[in-house]
């Protein structure tokens, strides 16, 4: 488990985290709540989607302050794709992985 063990390792597997718990709040939760009148599953997986998504932010500034990133070239690359459908798996592809093996 070498991914964790550096700060974009975090932030990816973070992402990955907040890219499913977003895709099971939008294509499943919600779902469930309108058409089957259930709202359990959103209570469930939405504050859980929340600290993710929360937390996802949180360190990409983090990381972005901490290592000088240019705010038009990737921070806001990043901080958008955590308000997309598939942004997180995309960005980890294009952005993160590329970082993560130069570290």
């Amino acid at each position: 488990m070498k991914f964790i063990t550096t700060e974009i390792g975090r932030l990816r597997l973070l992402g990955f985290l907040e890219g499913v718990s977003f895709l099971l709040l939008v294509f499943i939760a919600m779902p469930f709540k309108y058409w089957g009148d259930d709202p359990y599953l959103v209570k469930a997986i939405g504050p859980i989607h929340g600290a993710l998504f929360v937390l996802f932010v949180l360190l990409t500034l983090w990381i972005s302050v901490a290592r000088d990133w240019k705010f038009t070239r990737t921070t806001w690359k990043v901080l958008l794709a955590s308000v997309l459908p598939f942004g997180t798996f995309y960005v980890d592809h294009t952005i993160l992985r590329k970082i993560d093996a130069t570290d």
